[in-house]
C-alpha cells in the first residue's frame, strides 16, 4: 500500500476513534465502536467452545447487536402481537434485563419482514429508530423511555419502500439520523437543531468525515452520496448514484479524503475523492455489488459479499480473490481475521489477507432463516442471529490459566 493511502487510513482511524463512542472491547454502535466493521479486540481465540454460552429468540428481523458494560441490545418483531421490541440482555449470560415494545407492521415485501435498524448505546442511554419513524431515547439500566419522537409527523417524511433502517449516530450532544432528510437532534431532549432537504429514500447510517479540518457527515441515500456540514447541515458536495429500487443501503467507507460506496442489484462500486471542487470519481466498476451486508476495510483491502460471492479487492478496484458457495452472508474483521456468517448459518473464521482465502475454523451455529446480520465480537464472545430472530452467543475467550 502506498504511503499516501497508508497515511489516509491512519488519519481516518484516529478521527473516528475520537468521534464515536468507545468502551474497551465493547461494540456500542452500528459496525462497532468506530463504525468501520473492524474490532480492535485481540484477546480472543479462533476455535471457540463447542457449546454456545446462551441462546434465545428475539423475533423477526435483521437488527444487529450493540454491547457496552455487559449490556447487549438488539431489536425484533413479534408477528402474533404486531410489536417491534428493543431487547436488553446481560451480554455474558443472556439474562433478560428489560424489553420495550411498540406497534409495528411485518412489512415482508420480498423478504421475511421484521426489524431493520440497530440501537446505539451512548453512556447510560440507548437510542433506537423504529421502522416507521419512531425515535426512542431510553435509560439503559431499566428501559425507561426518556423521550420519543414521531419523525414522520414532525418532519414531513416519506416512508421508504422497505421502511427506515439507519442507526442513530451520536456525536457529542447531538443525535444524527438519516430518514430521507438528515436530522440533527439534541440528544437530551430530542428537539431539532437542524435538518437537510430531502435526499431520497433512506436506508444507510450516516458516517462522520473530516475534510481539511471541517467536520462533515456522509449520507448515502437513493439520490446518491451527500456531504453535509456537521455543525449546521449545509450541503457541501454530492454525487449522484442511482440504484434499482432505490436501494443504496451500505455505510460508506472512508480512506483519507476518499470514499468507497457500493450497492447491489448489479449496480457496482466506486471510489470517490473529496476535493475543494466536490466529489470526483477515481474509479467505478462492478467488482463489488454489496446489497445488504456492507463491506469492511483492512490493511488497504476491502472485504465483502459481491451479491453471493465473498471477495477481496484492492483500493485500485482490482479483485484479489473470490469464494463461492457461501450465499449472501455478512462479515466483520477482528485482529486480522474475517468473521463470516454464511447463508447456511456457518460461522467461518479466516485470515483477512489479499493473498487468498485461508479458512481457520468453521462451525454451524444456526439453521434456517436469512443471514444479513453481521457477526459481532465483544469481550471474547461472538454473537450471531438469523432473520427468524434466533440468537446465539459463542465463547471465543482465551483459555483461563
Amino acid at each position: 500500500m502506498c504511503n499516501k493511502t497508508f497515511t489516509g487510513v491512519l488519519l481516518f482511524s484516529m478521527m473516528t476513534l475520537m468521534a464515536l463512542p468507545a468502551h474497551a472491547d465493547d461494540w456500542p454502535f452500528w459496525r462497532g465502536a468506530d463504525g468501520t466493521g473492524v474490532s480492535s479486540e485481540t484477546d480472543w481465540v479462533v476455535d471457540g467452545k463447542a457449546d454456545p454460552v446462551w441462546s434465545t429468540n428475539v423475533g423477526l428481523g435483521y437488527s444487529s447487536f450493540v454491547i457496552s458494560e455487559n449490556r447487549l441490545l438488539t431489536m425484533g418483531f413479534d408477528e402474533e402481537e404486531s410489536l417491534d421490541s428493543i431487547y436488553c440482555f446481560e451480554a455474558e449470560s443472556g439474562k433478560s434485563i428489560w424489553k420495550h415494545s411498540f406497534p409495528s407492521e411485518l412489512n415482508d415485501k420480498y423478504h421475511t419482514g421484521g426489524t431493520l435498524s440497530t440501537p446505539t448505546i451512548d453512556d447510560d442511554r440507548v437510542y433506537a429508530l423504529g421502522r416507521e419513524g419512531l425515535l426512542f431515547c431510553l435509560q439503559i439500566s431499566d428501559g425507561k423511555v426518556l423521550w420519543e419522537k414521531n419523525l414522520m409527523e414532525k418532519f414531513d417524511l416519506e416512508l421508504p419502500t422497505w421502511m427506515f433502517s439507519a442507526a442513530p449516530l451520536i456525536l457529542g450532544e447531538v443525535v444524527y439520523i438519516n430518514v430521507g432528510r438528515t436530522l440533527a437532534l439534541n440528544k437530551r431532549t430530542g428537539e431539532p437543531i437542524w435538518q437537510t432537504d430531502k435526499t431520497g429514500y433512506a436506508y444507510s447510517t450516516p458516517f462522520p468525515f473530516d475534510f481539511n479540518g471541517r467536520a462533515c457527515l456522509l449520507v448515502f441515500n437513493s439520490d446518491g452520496l451527500f456531504v453535509f456540514d456537521k455543525a449546521d447541515g449545509q450541503p457541501i458536495a454530492s454525487y449522484e448514484w442511482k440504484t434499482q429500487y432505490d436501494m443504496n443501503i451500505d455505510t460508506p467507507l472512508v480512506i483519507g479524503n476518499r470514499i468507497f460506496i457500493t450497492s447491489g442489484l448489479n449496480r457496482g462500486c466506486a471510489l470517490l475523492e473529496m476535493t475543494d471542487d466536490g466529489l470526483n470519481v477515481v474509479w467505478e466498476n462492478k467488482v463489488m455489488r454489496s446489497e445488504m451486508t456492507g463491506v469492511t476495510l483492512w490493511d488497504g483491502h476491502i472485504y465483502g459479499f459481491d451479491d453471493k460471492i465473498l471477495k477481496c479487492m484492492d483500493l485500485d478496484g482490482n479483485e484479489q480473490w473470490r469464494m463461492r458457495g457461501f450465499g449472501m452472508g455478512a462479515l466483520t474483521i477482528a485482529n486480522g481475521k474475517l468473521l463470516v456468517i454464511t447463508a447456511k448459518g456457518d460461522l467461518i473464521i479466516a485470515d483477512a489477507s489479499p493473498g487468498g482465502f485461508a479458512e481457520l475454523s468453521r462451525t454451524q451455529v444456526l439453521k434456517g432463516g436469512t443471514y444479513w446480520t453481521m457477526p459481532v465480537l465483544a469481550n471474547g464472545l461472538i454473537y450471531v442471529r438469523n432473520s427468524n430472530g434466533d440468537v446465539v452467543c459463542r465463547d471465543h475467550r482465551e483459555a483461563q490459566n
